[in-house]
């Protein structure tokens, strides 16, 4: 997917040395470490957030909103004043989908878990809460060297392996890259392939457009895109051995992928991505699932087991090796 915003992904300034854009408040270059030069312009200024006390989120805080409980998980919330600025969004995907949608993807959701889950869930379970919100995440475009090694089935001859190495220019476009604590990263790359980032618009057009339910919160950027290097870096290396096996990599079947990934650009945009994380309750005990805000078909989250089911498929297989046994005398 290849695509553009519409403005630089960060300020006009670039890395004397690599070119990397440069975002306010930025001491070093992303991508090199170069001292970034004096005179930019400052960081902004630390705000107020709402810091959930067990799962680490913060969202921004607005005294007519009145949440003293976290959006993502339920816990106390509680006021902070950061030292550090914390960063904003640039950019939010609007809401495409209604909390009554929202309730009754859940609901589907539920229908489809398979055998091994209750069969009365879609029908006993009881949302608790609703709750819209934009999670955080950074939309990277770089090129990159990556270097390679792997094994595969390419050229093996009396072995199941043959050992392959390489290097191979590829480029990275709007690929998304989880900034939340609220959601899970198994949850974000659930989510994330999903979403329709031609259609961004400004942050600062939030409230004028109507973007999402009035009551949706908007989680904040903790890590500044420096300090965030390591997470950026990682999933650019997992998007890049996936890239590789797509026929980069002789074969067919692969193992030990291993990558090193040299970069020669990187800019970053900071989106808010739109959910809806719910609350439910089964048979006495609470679950969390996550709807997308511009997809109703795509649902994330956890769901009870069906223990009495597992231990009749158990007691079946036992009775069925025992009359095997039996046979075989």
């Amino acid at each position: 997917m290849s695509l553009s915003l519409g403005v630089p992904a960060a300020s006009t300034h670039g890395c004397a040395r690599c070119h990397t854009p440069l975002e306010p408040g930025d001491l070093r270059c992303a991508v090199c470490g170069l001292a970034a030069p004096q005179g930019r312009a400052p960081a902004p200024q630390p705000a107020q957030v709402l810091r959930c006390t067990e799962c680490g989120a913060a969202v921004s805080y607005s005294a007519e909103a009145q949440a003293p409980k976290c959006r993502f998980c339920g816990a106390v919330t509680r006021l902070e004043q950061p030292v550090d600025p914390v960063d904003q969004a640039d950019w939010l995907l609007p809401f495409e989908v209604a909390p009554e949608q929202a309730d009754q993807a859940l609901r589907r959701w539920m229908a489809t878990l398979g055998f091994f889950r209750p069969s009365d869930l879609s029908r006993a379970a009881t949302v608790e809460g609703l709750h819209p919100i934009w999670w955080a995440g950074w939309l990277v475009n770089a090129d990159a060297v990556v270097s390679w090694t792997a094994d595969s089935n390419a050229g093996a001859r009396r072995s199941a392996w043959a050992p392959h190495a390489g290097q191979t220019q590829l480029p990275f476009r709007n690929l998304l890259v989880s900034a939340s604590r609220g959601l899970s990263l198994d949850e974000a790359l659930e989510l994330a392939p999903y979403y329709r980032v031609d259609r961004a618009v400004p942050a600062a057009q939030r409230s004028a457009q109507g973007l999402g339910p009035p009551d949706a919160a908007l989680e904040q950027f903790d890590a500044q895109r420096s300090g965030a290097r390591k997470i950026v870096n990682g999933r650019i290396a997992d998007a890049a051995a996936d890239a590789l096996r797509q026929g980069v990599i002789p074969g067919s079947t692969f193992r030990n992928v291993r990558v090193a990934v040299l970069l020669r650009g990187l800019s970053t945009r900071r989106v808010a991505l739109p959910s809806y994380v719910l609350a439910y309750r089964y048979d006495g005990r609470s679950y969390r699932a996550v709807v997308h805000g511009q997809d109703a078909l795509r649902v994330t989250g956890t769901a009870p087991i069906a223990w009495g089911k597992v231990a009749l498929l158990i007691a079946v297989a036992l009775v069925l090796l025992f009359v095997a046994l039996l046979l075989t005398r």
